[in-house]
């Protein structure tokens, strides 16, 4: 495989890659994130009983502002109008959560970088809800799992 990165010129310097040439299409993408932490921690969100409030839902408001913001935390990513950003949170005892983000646009180019910042975020706002109960929490396997639209097509992986 003979792939090159695309964010540089042919002077290694780093560039906005040029998508004016690029045709609308319907682009989606999927990541996914987990939370890790202590049975009880997790014991304490399900109850409700964190001291923050609804850990699970003020996380998801917080993955789909962080979707929205991408562009002003990453570089050289593009400003896109998104058309859907959903951020789901699932328990998953005896000790995790389970975050999938899923973000779509139609536009000249990708929402992996979209949907990776609001998995991302939204385990960060789970960690600093619970960091007063349990500070050895780990945010674990932040991945892309799946994204369609565009030259390079479709991928997955699970």
């Amino acid at each position: 495989m003979t792939a090159e990165f695309s964010h540089f010129d042919d002077s290694g310097q780093a560039v906005m890659v040029d998508v004016s040439a690029k045709p609308i299409t319907a682009r989606r993408a999927t990541a996914r994130a987990r939370v890790v932490m202590a049975a009880a921690t997790l014991a304490l969100i399900e109850a409700g009983g964190a001291k923050k409030g609804d850990v699970l839902g003020v996380a998801r408001l917080a993955g789909i502002m962080a979707a929205k913001r991408t562009a002003d935390l990453i570089p050289l990513c593009h400003p896109l109008p998104l058309d859907s950003v959903t951020v789901d949170l699932i328990a998953v005892p005896p000790d995790a959560v389970e975050i999938t983000a899923t973000v779509r646009t139609t536009g000249r180019t990708g929402v992996e970088m979209e949907a990776l910042t609001a998995a991302s975020v939204a385990a960060l706002t789970v960690y600093d809800m619970c960091k007063a109960v349990d500070r050895g929490m780990r945010i674990e396997a932040v991945r892309l799992v799946a994204k369609s639209g565009g030259k390079s097509g479709d991928f997955a992986q699970s």
